[in-house]
């Protein structure tokens, strides 16, 4: 493994803020304490700094000592999510039912911590924008920063983004050309029955036997309405009705989410939904409402950027040491929106096989301080290939 000189010297820095930012967590578009953490550092390392895309979302640019007119992004998340915490670490979350669960305080920090090296040395050419991102979980604020003109006012050739991925040892890069993680969507399904005593249900219309029913149906649409190589989840997270024992409610509230590659199959999970359930209720003679919200579109890398990302990580950490063709995951990241904007790449970074509660939103996860000099390495590699001496030389 080749650490950038420079970055194993911050190590203790950076643990330090990843250590504070997980103490600290806050969720979508409320992330003011974090944003100025960010925003204070950036400063200090002497770049100019905006604030306030997206509410929240903090950009730094750095231009290199050296001549140039290309530009590229680098992207890190910063928002925590509505878990409570259960690792009985000494920084433990301050803020009660906010938790780092996902390691985006590890991406703020490896970011920080390649801005920093490259801050102290800026041998490039052209011009690097930082971007710290509010609001991944569920609330799409990479879509909201590109509303707010992130790209008109920071113009780039490319964005690249990076996530932490447990049970990937440490020191590991995995990546793919193409769709690397899935779309996105929230439904959610409300029968409405009429309630009756529990012990007369035939004077009403059971609204959780219908609701039992549509949860039961709605599995088949992936292995009956899907060809069978494309690939789509349709999965209820959400049940709630009821309020006492003897009584049957008038109605059930389901709620969920759709995952899918390829836009047919997602164009066609919709409507199928809406079928089941038509179909379902007529034959209780309940009614039914159904919003779906269409969130994440599929996360889907470019060819180009994805070969130069390949080099940066087999330079970090040695060829044997970088899977390319990564099984993609059903999982969702709304770096999506960007990659709409800008050609770019999404890669993962090993977390170890042994990272607190081994799953990503686990109120037992805790990101690897380990990872920290490695993926900042990597970050500072990406920008040598497209900025840097290596890209002049043709490395």
């Amino acid at each position: 493994m080749a650490i950038v000189p420079g970055i194993q010297e911050i190590h203790g820095d950076m643990t330090r803020w990843r250590r504070d930012l997980h103490s600290h967590p806050e969720t979508a578009f409320e992330e003011h304490r974090t944003s100025e953490f960010v925003g204070q550092l950036l400063g200090e390392f002497g770049l100019e700094v905006t604030r306030g895309l997206a509410g929240t979302g903090v950009v730094g640019t750095l231009k290199g000592n050296r001549p140039g007119n290309r530009a590229i992004a680098l992207r890190a998340d910063m928002d925590a999510l509505h878990i409570e915490e259960r690792t009985g670490l000494d920084y433990r979350s301050r803020n009660e039912g906010r938790m780092h669960a996902c390691g985006h305080d590890g991406h703020t920090t490896m970011l920080l911590g390649a801005v920093k090296c490259l801050a102290a040395d800026p041998d490039f050419g052209g011009t690097l924008h930082f971007i710290f991102q509010p609001a991944e979980e569920n609330e799409g604020g990479a879509r909201v920063m590109v509303e707010d003109g992130l790209f008109e006012r920071f113009p780039v050739e490319a964005v690249y983004g990076m996530h932490n991925w447990p049970g990937l040892e440490v020191g590991r890069f995995a990546v793919r050309n193409g769709p690397i993680m899935a779309a996105s969507d929230m439904f959610e399904i409300i029968v409405k029955g009429s309630g009756s005593h529990a012990a007369m249900p035939h004077l009403g219309v059971d609204s959780v036997l219908v609701a039992a029913e549509v949860v039961g149906a709605l599995q088949s649409i992936v292995s009956r309405n899907l060809h069978p190589i494309d690939s789509g989840v349709v999965t209820v997270t959400q049940i709630h009705g009821g309020d006492t024992w003897n009584v049957i409610p008038d109605r059930i509230i389901l709620r969920g989410t759709t995952r899918a590659f390829k836009p047919h199959v997602r164009d066609a999970i919709e409507p199928a939904i809406r079928r089941t359930v038509a179909g379902i209720c007529g034959a209780y003679d309940a009614e039914f409402e159904i919003t779906y919200d269409r969130r994440y579109p599929p996360t889907v890398n470019s060819p180009d950027e994805t070969a130069i990302a390949i080099d940066a990580a087999i330079e970090t950490v040695g060829v044997e040491m970088v899977e390319t063709d990564v099984e993609p995951t059903m999982g969702a990241e709304d770096f999506a929106f960007m990659l709409q904007e800008k050609p770019g790449c999404y890669i993962f970074v090993g977390n170890g096989s042994d990272a607190g509660g081994k799953r990503l939103h686990s109120p037992h996860y805790d990101f690897n301080d380990e990872t920290l000099t490695v993926g900042a390495s990597y970050w500072i590699n990406l920008v040598r290939r497209t900025l840097g001496r290596a890209a002049e030389d043709g490395a």
